[in-house]
Protein backbone atom coordinates (compact mmCIF):
# COMPACT_ATOMS: atom_id res chain seq x y z
CA UNK A 1 0.00 0.00 0.00
CA UNK A 2 1.26 3.56 -0.69
CA UNK A 3 0.20 6.67 0.73
CA UNK A 4 0.49 9.51 -1.09
CA UNK A 5 0.07 12.98 0.41
CA UNK A 6 1.40 17.02 -0.28
CA UNK A 7 2.79 17.08 3.90
CA UNK A 8 4.42 14.17 6.04
CA UNK A 9 2.19 11.16 6.67
CA UNK A 10 3.29 9.34 10.35
CA UNK A 11 2.35 5.48 9.57
CA UNK A 12 3.16 2.76 11.79
CA UNK A 13 6.34 0.74 10.83
CA UNK A 14 5.27 -1.71 8.10
CA UNK A 15 7.20 -3.55 5.30
CA UNK A 16 3.98 -3.18 3.06
CA UNK A 17 2.85 0.23 3.69
CA UNK A 18 5.04 3.27 2.21
CA UNK A 19 4.72 6.68 1.89
CA UNK A 20 5.00 9.07 -1.10
CA UNK A 21 5.24 13.19 -0.27
CA UNK A 22 4.76 14.80 -3.34
CA UNK A 23 5.30 18.68 -3.91
CA UNK A 24 2.70 21.40 -3.50
CA UNK A 25 -0.18 22.38 -5.78
CA UNK A 26 -3.17 21.17 -7.11
CA UNK A 27 -3.48 18.14 -8.46
CA UNK A 28 0.19 17.26 -7.58
CA UNK A 29 -1.12 14.35 -5.66
CA UNK A 30 -4.08 12.86 -8.13
CA UNK A 31 -0.85 13.09 -11.07
CA UNK A 32 1.41 11.73 -9.19
CA UNK A 33 -1.09 8.42 -8.31
CA UNK A 34 -2.37 8.16 -11.73
CA UNK A 35 1.14 8.40 -13.14
CA UNK A 36 2.92 5.72 -11.26
CA UNK A 37 -0.67 3.17 -11.08
CA UNK A 38 -0.79 0.09 -13.33
CA UNK A 39 -3.85 -1.51 -14.71
CA UNK A 40 -5.51 -3.47 -11.78
CA UNK A 41 -4.91 -1.38 -9.10
CA UNK A 42 -7.25 -0.11 -6.45
CA UNK A 43 -7.11 3.26 -5.34
CA UNK A 44 -9.16 5.00 -2.42
CA UNK A 45 -10.08 8.07 -2.98
CA UNK A 46 -13.52 10.59 -2.80
CA UNK A 47 -11.90 12.50 -5.60
CA UNK A 48 -14.09 11.80 -8.41
CA UNK A 49 -11.79 13.79 -11.45
CA UNK A 50 -9.13 10.95 -9.50
CA UNK A 51 -11.30 8.14 -10.17
CA UNK A 52 -12.55 8.87 -13.85
CA UNK A 53 -8.97 8.91 -14.37
CA UNK A 54 -8.03 5.51 -12.63
CA UNK A 55 -10.99 3.73 -14.22
CA UNK A 56 -9.61 5.08 -17.50
CA UNK A 57 -6.68 3.65 -16.64
CA UNK A 58 -8.20 0.44 -15.99
CA UNK A 59 -7.97 0.51 -12.01
CA UNK A 60 -10.43 0.45 -9.13
CA UNK A 61 -11.89 3.18 -7.83
CA UNK A 62 -13.22 3.05 -3.62
CA UNK A 63 -14.20 6.07 -2.34
CA UNK A 64 -13.70 5.74 2.00
CA UNK A 65 -17.70 5.10 2.25
CA UNK A 66 -17.40 1.92 0.12
CA UNK A 67 -18.81 2.86 -2.87
CA UNK A 68 -16.77 1.52 -6.12
CA UNK A 69 -16.71 4.09 -8.96
CA UNK A 70 -17.10 2.09 -12.20
CA UNK A 71 -17.18 2.61 -15.77
CA UNK A 72 -21.31 2.76 -15.62
CA UNK A 73 -21.24 5.13 -12.78
CA UNK A 74 -18.47 7.31 -12.98
CA UNK A 75 -19.31 9.69 -15.47
CA UNK A 76 -22.56 10.27 -13.88
CA UNK A 77 -20.71 11.33 -10.88
CA UNK A 78 -18.42 13.37 -12.67
CA UNK A 79 -21.26 15.58 -14.28
CA UNK A 80 -22.90 15.91 -10.93
CA UNK A 81 -19.72 16.67 -9.44
CA UNK A 82 -19.20 19.83 -11.91
CA UNK A 83 -22.21 20.67 -11.61
CA UNK A 84 -22.86 21.07 -7.34
CA UNK A 85 -19.08 22.72 -8.13
CA UNK A 86 -20.43 25.26 -10.78
CA UNK A 87 -23.41 26.16 -8.18
CA UNK A 88 -20.72 26.66 -5.08
CA UNK A 89 -18.77 28.72 -7.78
CA UNK A 90 -21.84 31.06 -8.53
CA UNK A 91 -22.64 31.21 -4.47
CA UNK A 92 -25.32 28.38 -3.40
CA UNK A 93 -25.00 26.91 -0.72
CA UNK A 94 -24.69 23.18 -1.49
CA UNK A 95 -24.10 22.00 1.84
CA UNK A 96 -21.95 18.88 1.05
CA UNK A 97 -22.05 14.85 2.35
CA UNK A 98 -23.21 13.74 5.05
CA UNK A 99 -21.10 12.64 8.05
CA UNK A 100 -18.82 9.64 7.81
CA UNK A 101 -20.77 6.93 9.89
CA UNK A 102 -20.38 3.89 11.76
CA UNK A 103 -22.04 2.07 8.40
CA UNK A 104 -20.16 3.72 5.95
CA UNK A 105 -16.94 2.37 7.52
CA UNK A 106 -18.39 -0.90 7.45
CA UNK A 107 -19.01 -0.43 3.88
CA UNK A 108 -15.87 0.21 3.09
CA UNK A 109 -14.03 -2.34 5.22
CA UNK A 110 -16.47 -5.07 3.54
CA UNK A 111 -16.15 -3.67 0.02
CA UNK A 112 -12.29 -3.39 0.52
CA UNK A 113 -12.26 -7.47 2.31
CA UNK A 114 -14.60 -8.27 -1.09
CA UNK A 115 -12.22 -7.25 -3.12
CA UNK A 116 -8.99 -7.99 -1.97
CA UNK A 117 -10.77 -11.79 -1.23
CA UNK A 118 -11.60 -11.65 -5.41
CA UNK A 119 -8.04 -10.61 -6.05
CA UNK A 120 -6.13 -13.00 -4.15
CA UNK A 121 -7.90 -15.73 -5.49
Amino acid sequence: MTLVANQPLKIPPSKVIKTVQVGAGFDVADNYIVLHMHAGDLVVTADIPLADEVIDKEGYALNPRGEFYTKENIKQRLSMRNFMDELRGSGVDTGGPGAFSQSNRKEFSDQLDRFLTKRSR
